[in-house]
């Protein structure tokens, strides 16, 4: 049997892999099920063996709702409810679902069903907006392909002073008759 103080007073006084003290007044808590984020005996899921919240999954709401029924079977401890896309529908369904349960949990269900939905309509608007596609730059590839370049252009450089240097020894003669030369090339070089 599952008695739910025990355990609060074991998470709270003692240790719990979940609750994180960023402020020294305020502790959180990184739960997935967690309504509110807060680490409070009221909205902590570990410690409620009759609990509900609100999650989003792949684009779609999902009301998921542990009962003390379920508390023997682990795997099955959550039973998870598919929302309607539409709001108003979506509210009305979890106001169905947890309509014998504590008001603050159905008020503060509400409120993330509000603003996961709003977080799903500005994604949904973003993805349809033509944005820039940034491109990560490799610096280390570019700098290979600098220093390619550069000693290509230093080889062109150097093949070119050869090859007016020869232009040159030809046109004073240095070379004589000596090599048959290929007419049209030799015709330009004088």
């Amino acid at each position: 049997m599952q008695n739910d103080e025990i355990i609060w007073q074991v998470i709270n006084h003692n240790f719990c892999s979940f609750k994180s003290k960023i402020a020294k007044e305020q502790t959180f808590c990184r739960n997935v099920y967690n309504v509110t984020g807060l680490c409070n005996r009221s909205s902590c899921p570990l410690a409620n063996s009759r609990y509900a919240t609100i999650r989003e999954h792949e684009g779609r709401i999902y009301l998921y709702m542990k009962t003390i029924e379920r508390a023997h079977t682990p795997a099955k401890l959550w039973e998870r409810i598919k929302l309607s896309q539409n709001y108003t529908k979506a509210l009305e369904q979890v106001t169905e679902q947890l309509e014998h349960w504590p008001k603050a949990l159905q008020h503060r269900n509400k409120q993330r069903l509000t603003k996961i939905y709003q977080f799903l309509v500005r994604s949904r608007k973003l993805k349809l907006k033509a944005t820039s596609k940034l491109v990560s730059v490799n610096t280390q590839q570019e700098k290979h392909e600098k220093r390619r370049e550069s000693k290509a252009l230093k080889a062109a450089k150097l093949e070119n002073s050869i090859k007016s240097e020869l232009f040159e020894r030809l046109k004073r003669g240095t070379y004589g008759d000596i090599y048959n030369f290929p007419e049209v090339q030799y015709n330009e070089a004088l």
